[in-house]
């Protein structure tokens, strides 16, 4: 079947993938500017934010001694910066660090507190409300967006730090070069023992599952690819088995929401492992595996829709003073009422000598993932209607 074009709003694509399309001509991905070319730049990403970070000034945030708390201001991927770091410091943190998604900040923010406001395009509304009121109240203040913007000039006004970050792609596809500020502010707080050995070696993480995951690798060899395929005309349940594994499972929830279009429910399994495991034994779980028809073409589109279950396995490191071993006991569970019922499911484990490298190990392949499966569909993952409509009738965000 051919692209569709249903004539509305430039949308086109094709309700069923082809995998032929993410095995030829992706140069359009690939070039500078390209959502392909972007995930594979999360490296350099990495590497660049920490050293704009590092010239920022962000030690005078130590002169003040432990903030009474740490407000992370912001929407989106913005947003999940503050759930990394939440989940890098770890539950043993001296002080509460709270995620803030919309306008202006919490009611008790005073000058106690520390607020990181963060927007890739540093005009989101929510970021310069919520920096402004931190100025207003005299809280500490980081500004973290793109360089000559409304937020680099508030925070200029009010005399905080700012670390500029370059846009050169959607916010989505920014995810390191917005964390790693934010990573570095909380250092100098003394919130998270972050050293440059695992900045280092996250960024080589993320430069190996780049290379890995590079558009002209076949299927078979590329785990991105693979996944895609996997995911292809399901719908995706994401669940981690640890609160870091949970970050990384909201985030490839968000990217397969974007950059796909598909509805997904993700999760901690210590949050959804009760009523949302129910969903095994649902009309699109084990009732839709038990009236499968084997000898179905699968490429007519009368398949019923099934589950596809994607468990991103987090068994902690040993040593770890800062974070716990998780119980892994939600995760075994799982993955055996998934088998037992029919309902497919992918296991990622996360890999790595640090909570950082770990997150990130558990987020490159779906990064990719999520780009694949939208240019399986002929979609194309950078040029998204429906959102951009939504920022017009919102006065623009991120």
């Amino acid at each position: 079947m051919g692209l569709e074009d249903d004539g509305f709003a430039g949308i086109t694509g094709d309700r069923l993938p082809d995998e032929r399309r993410i095995e030829g001509d992706l140069s359009e991905s690939i070039r500078p500017g390209g959502a392909l070319w972007a995930l594979a730049s999360a490296g350099p990403q990495l590497r660049e934010s920490a050293a704009l970070a590092a010239d920022a000034g962000l030690g005078a945030l130590a002169e003040e001694g432990r903030p009474r708390a740490v407000v992370v201001a912001g929407v989106g991927t913005a947003a999940r910066t503050g759930d990394i770091l939440a989940t890098v410091a770890g539950p043993r943190c001296p002080v509460p660090i709270l995620g803030h998604r919309s306008a202006g900040v919490p009611g008790w923010v005073g000058a106690a507190d520390v607020v990181i406001a963060v927007s890739a395009s540093g005009r989101s509304p929510e970021a310069l409300a919520a920096a402004e009121a931190a100025a207003r109240r005299g809280a500490r203040l980081v500004a973290i967006g793109a360089p000559d913007s409304e937020l680099q000039a508030l925070a200029e006004r009010a005399r905080a730090s700012f670390v500029a970050v370059p846009r050169r792609a959607p916010a989505r596809l920014s995810l390191w070069a917005l964390t790693v500020p934010v990573l570095m502010a909380a250092r100098e707080l003394g919130l998270v023992n972050l050293v440059e050995a695992d900045i280092a070696e996250t960024a080589r993480r993320l430069d190996e599952d780049a290379e890995r995951c590079r558009p002209d690798a076949d299927a078979y060899v590329n785990p991105a690819k693979e996944l895609a395929m996997n995911l292809a005309g399901s719908i995706p349940v994401v669940w981690g088995s640890s609160p870091l594994a949970g970050v990384a499972a909201r985030r490839f929830g968000d990217m397969l929401a974007a950059n796909s279009r598909y509805p997904v429910v993700s999760g901690e399994l210590g949050e959804v492992g009760r009523g949302r495991v129910g969903l095994l034994d649902g009309v699109f779980g084990s009732l839709a595996e038990g009236q499968k028809d084997i000898f179905a073409d699968p490429d007519d589109g009368d398949e019923l829709t099934r589950l596809r279950i994607v468990l991103m396995r987090d068994d902690g490191l040993d040593g770890d003073d800062a974070n716990p071993k998780p119980d892994t006991r939600r995760a075994d569970a799982v993955a055996d009422l998934a088998g037992r019922r029919g309902v497919r499911c992918d296991v990622l484990p996360a890999e790595g000598g640090c909570a950082l490298e770990r997150l990130a190990s558990l987020i490159a392949v779906p990064d990719f993932a999520s780009v694949y499966l939208a240019l399986a569909h002929g979609l194309d993952p950078m040029r998204v209607p429906a959102v951009s409509e939504m920022k017009d009738y919102t006065l623009g965000s991120e």
